[in-house]
């Protein structure tokens, strides 16, 4: 494993560095109002209101879901199928993987995910006869699958329907409520303590820092702005969000719109995407200067705690380096201009992942 992975990065970081870093937000997933014909889908999630008698993880759970729906659960459910990544995501935090029989196609990316059932439908959403094949004894459904909760319900399965995320409080309060709905209550305690430390440690490093401003397309002119889940993780890693000031949710902006903010920065899901050759952003200093910020989409669109873990800390990684080639605050021994920021961005970031994934496979 460890010859076959060194094979690997030599090939990325060649590729890389003979490329340059192209960029792009192609696979960020925006919600079917703000997607505009793309075939992506952002997804979001988070919260809850849970009512119990006998303490935490006691059973039977009474629960009241973001619908006001009340479903009361008799024991841990042993078998769970979810309609978002996040959801998944999140019980594999918490130890619950064993558990889960359905998934999306985007959560593929987990370990393990081969082996559950693949419920997305053909097109966006899910299927629900796949999501009922599984028999499931629960299905967590976060906001984006709001128009199929009830189709769910209507099919005789125990749907808990999650609010949307537009912060990481939103999550810890989502990561908790999965705790309790599957009795995995300390799990989910501890995923908390892990992100919400990282998040504070993260703020303490780029707290002196000058933030760039930055800006995350996702595709046909939408953007992250603010009073969203991506807005919160790139304000915790050090960046202003140009498009968070005077727009919130995921609005389609003009061209002229994008060059006005003139973002020094731009995130983007892999190295070698064309956006950062596209009109508007290969005429901002981002596209000019080649500077990408390159983050999964799994991490990027996702709420949920690693998410929030893995994209706060690669975002503040970068923006330490940019300061660094800056020559500002925050800058290396050997200041001045350094070129090719991007590129170096991307490496890493292909290199964390890369590492994170054989660390965490069995």
């Amino acid at each position: 494993m460890r010859d076959s992975f060194a094979v690997v990065v030599a090939l990325l970081v060649t590729t890389a560095l003979v490329g340059g870093v192209a960029g792009g937000a192609a696979g960020a997933q925006p919600v079917t109002e703000v997607a505009g014909g793309s075939d992506v889908q952002h997804e979001v999630a988070g919260g809850s209101d849970v009512q119990q008698t006998d303490g935490e993880c006691s059973f039977p759970l009474e629960v009241t879901d973001a619908t006001g729906e009340t479903i009361t659960l008799e024991e841990p459910p042993d078998r769970i199928t979810t309609t978002n990544p996040s959801a998944a995501q999140t019980l594999w935090e918490v130890g619950a993987r064993d558990r889960v029989v359905g998934v999306t196609q985007y959560a593929a990316y987990l370990d393990g995910a081969e082996g559950k059932e693949n419920v997305s439908a053909e097109g966006l959403g899910v299927s629900v006869e796949r999501v009922v094949g599984t028999e499931p004894d629960l299905v967590l459904a976060p906001n984006a699958s709001a128009d199929q909760v009830e189709d769910l319900r209507n099919a005789g399965l125990t749907v808990y329907h999650f609010p949307e995320a537009t912060g990481v409080a939103d999550i810890a309060d989502k990561t908790e409520t999965i705790g309790r709905l599957v009795g995995e209550c300390d799990a989910a305690v501890e995923t908390n303590t892990e992100m919400n430390d990282t998040v504070e440690e993260v703020r303490d490093r780029t707290a002196d820092l000058d933030r760039p401003a930055a800006l995350y397309p996702l595709g046909s002119g939408f953007v992250a702005g603010g009073n969203t889940f991506i807005d919160e993780v790139m304000t915790i890693g050090g960046l202003e969000n140009v498009a968070g000031e005077e727009h919130e949710g995921y609005p389609q902006l003009s061209d002229e719109v994008v060059l006005e903010m003139d973002p020094e920065l731009i995130l983007v899901n892999e190295p070698d995407s064309p956006i950062m050759n596209e009109t508007p952003y290969a005429e901002t200093t981002a596209g000019q200067e080649g500077n990408a910020i390159v983050i999964d989409v799994h991490w990027l669109n996702q709420p949920a705690p690693r998410s929030v873990i893995e994209t706060t800390t690669r975002i503040a990684d970068a923006v330490e380096e940019y300061a660094a080639s800056e020559g500002g605050d925050g800058a290396s021994e050997t200041g001045g201009n350094a070129p090719g920021f991007g590129v170096v961005t991307a490496v890493l970031a292909v290199l964390a992942t890369l590492a994170a994934g054989v660390a965490r496979s069995p």
